[in-house]
């Protein structure tokens, strides 16, 4: 049964068989039922297209793969329905057969899960999510093979959406324990007797930070570093990690756990809570003979050229130095450049509610003349290194402090002009070279939920949940939608907020479907909701009974958008009415007397533009209600 193909860069073969338990057959045929065959032609790069001409038009839709929909029943190996820790059996074949779903609610691109082969099963939780990298040349076998992977990007681009692949450099799965006590196995410990000496756990797969490096340890006291073994246990996908350069200790930081999240060193060089094993993303190979940022170039090229996919959404930035991103981007992009893959957006996670940590990922100045001298010593091409990074970054700060604090929490509404301050200083205001062609500070990718944090509805109301998505899609830069939000979904923290979207049947019928659906249609038509530049026009540090209590407007016009305008008021409060006016004092906006209004929302609101460019909104606003002006 097993066909062998050619091998690609890494020698890894492309067109072969993928068994259920997700280990590549290399050379002779499985025991074990339920293997993939991929088609024949496969191997190799193919033809690269440019589908996006400028990424404000799009609207992104988050997809956990192994939890939208099983499209094919025979990578269904391991599932267990009852466990929300487990397979579940999503697949890409899955999601390509439910594009008229996404592209009826009003998706354009689709962001997937990471596609990697992964450890399969660890401490009684399974990788699918998609986080636990073991092999990045393969595929995650739970999802199809390359040729569903590249039938589900073929089908999205012929309906002109986009695929982003989730992708994850900071670290591998727990492939290796560190030997502290030099028996050879992997051991938890515990030592001290809690009177003369603190008790003290140790597991070897996860031990607490040492900045030394983990050291090994004995009756006799400290042995020097503790040696790094990789684990082989096939049944649970615990082999050694692929490329094979991974298999050099030295690729790793191999200092343990971070413990302290505020320490600048533990923040990059820790380990991932969990024995996630943090690689050595500082090393390449002219300068520290380890050629880390190379490989991790070579191979997520490669996935790109293999299957045309558009972008990267980048996991756990904040953990990686900025010296490395600016050397995967640029070179990532002048890869793909040269193949004709342009427009390739390349977007980042810091979870963090500091909006200079988050922005310094997209800042385009080049470090201290020393620093990329440095820098530039990793570089082989001629092509010298700048300060380019990301082109964008998820807007964490805005997500902790518009939608939790005011949405869900009904705090003051000065609190988001606040940080949309913030941007001129703190994200890149130039677009990268061969990058996406907007300057991050005007395209942050906007959420109200995701995979990391509880649902809207967790905690909040239906109106709130409304209320939040209009402001997710006519704010300033990029809506990305979590799926099941059209569903309303309400899960709690992970893994309660990743559940199965199939059992909902796909329904089109619920009103949050719908306004949805609304949302997509009118940010579609105002090239002002997709390209205006953004000014605040009403907000409020009030939090009483006071009628602007609640209250946030904002006008989006000028810019790339021309002369086209809207006006967009919220109500954030769940529990009174208002209006943009304090004291006898009208909102005032950059429109002339005279100027008509209507809502395009459809509440029927009109709204002639007074004298000095006052509105009056009379009657005052519903509890946690929303008006789009447009002329």
């Amino acid at each position: 049964m097993t066909r062998m193909k050619r091998t690609n860069r890494f020698g890894r073969t492309i067109a072969g068989v993928f068994c259920t338990l997700g280990l590549a057959v290399v050379g002779g045929t499985s025991s074990s039922g339920g293997c993939m065959s991929y088609e024949e032609g496969l191997e190799g790069e193919i033809a690269m297209s440019t589908q996006v001409s400028d990424w404000r038009d799009e609207v992104i839709y988050q997809v956990l793969i192994d939890r939208f929909a099983d499209g094919d029943t025979g990578n269904n190996h391991g599932v267990d329905l009852s466990a929300m820790g487990k397979y579940h059996g999503g697949d890409w074949k899955g999601l390509e057969d439910q594009l008229d779903y996404l592209e009826e609610l009003g998706v354009t691109t689709v962001w997937i899960s990471p596609i990697i082969k992964n450890v399969d099963t660890d401490a009684g939780f399974d990788g699918y999510h998609g986080y636990w990298a073991q092999d990045l040349t393969a595929l995650n076998p739970h999802f199809g093979d390359l040729a569903a992977l590249r039938s589900l990007v073929f089908a999205a681009h012929e309906r002109k959406m986009k695929i982003i692949v989730d992708i994850v450099t900071n670290h591998l799965g727990q492939l290796f324990y560190y030997d502290i006590n030099m028996n050879g196995q992997p051991d938890e410990q515990l030592s001290g007797n809690g009177e003369s000496s603190q008790v003290v756990h140790i597991n070897e797969y996860d031990p607490d930070f040492d900045p030394r490096g983990i050291q090994s340890e004995t009756s006799l006291g400290e042995a020097g570093p503790a040696p790094t073994i990789f684990v082989y246990d096939p049944a649970t996908n615990h082999v050694p990690p692929m490329p094979e350069l991974f298999q050099d200790p030295r690729a790793f930081n191999r200092k343990g756990r971070t413990v302290n999240f505020e320490d600048p060193e533990q923040l990059i060089k820790g380990d991932f809570p969990g024995g996630l094993k943090d690689v050595n993303t500082a090393l390449c190979g002219p300068r520290d003979g380890v050629a880390v940022k190379e490989t991790m170039v070579d191979v997520y090229a490669d996935w790109v050229l293999q299957t045309d996919i558009d972008g990267f959404r980048i996991d756990t930035v904040k953990h990686v130095e900025r010296e490395f991103w600016r050397f995967f981007t640029q070179k990532l992009r002048q890869r793909l450049a040269a193949k004709g893959k342009k427009n390739f957006i390349m977007f980042g996670e810091a979870f963090d509610g500091r909006d200079n940590l988050v922005g310094a990922f997209t800042k385009t100045d080049p470090p201290a003349a020393e620093q990329l001298a440095l820098e530039n010593e990793c570089v082989t091409d001629g092509r010298e290194l700048t300060g380019d990074q990301l082109d964008s970054a998820f807007y964490f700060p805005q997500y902790f402090t518009a939608i939790r604090d005011v949405f869900q929490l009904g705090q003051s509404t000065k609190r988001i002009e606040d940080l949309w301050k913030l941007r001129d200083q703190n994200w890149g205001l130039e677009p990268a070279e061969l990058g996406i062609g907007v300057a991050p500070r005007d395209v942050p990718i906007n959420f109200i939920d995701n995979h990391d944090v509880p649902r809207f509805l967790f905690t909040g109301t239906k109106k709130g949940l409304a209320n939040a998505l209009t402001f997710n899609f006519t704010t300033q830069g990029i809506p990305c939608l979590y799926y099941g939000t059209e569903q309303e979904f309400a899960g709690g923290n992970d893994p309660s907020n990743r559940e199965d979207l199939w059992p909902t049947g796909f329904a089109k019928d619920n009103s949050t479907f719908k306004h949805i659906q609304k949302l997509a249609k009118i940010r579609k038509e105002s090239a002002a909701l997709r390209k205006g530049a953004i000014g605040v026009v009403w907000s409020s540090e009030r939090g009483g009974d006071e009628e602007d209590a609640g209250i946030f407007a904002f006008e989006r016009s000028g810019g790339d958008a021309g002369n086209d305008y809207a006006l967009v008021i919220f109500n954030a409060r769940e529990d009174k009415e208002g209006a943009p006016a304090f004291e006898g004092a009208p909102m005032k906006v950059n429109r002339e007397a005279g100027t008509q209004l209507k809502d395009a929302l459809g509440s029927g609101r009109e709204v002639t533009v007074g004298a000095g460019g006052t509105v009056i909104i009379d009657p005052p606003m519903a509890p946690q209600s929303a008006l789009i002006l447009v002329e």
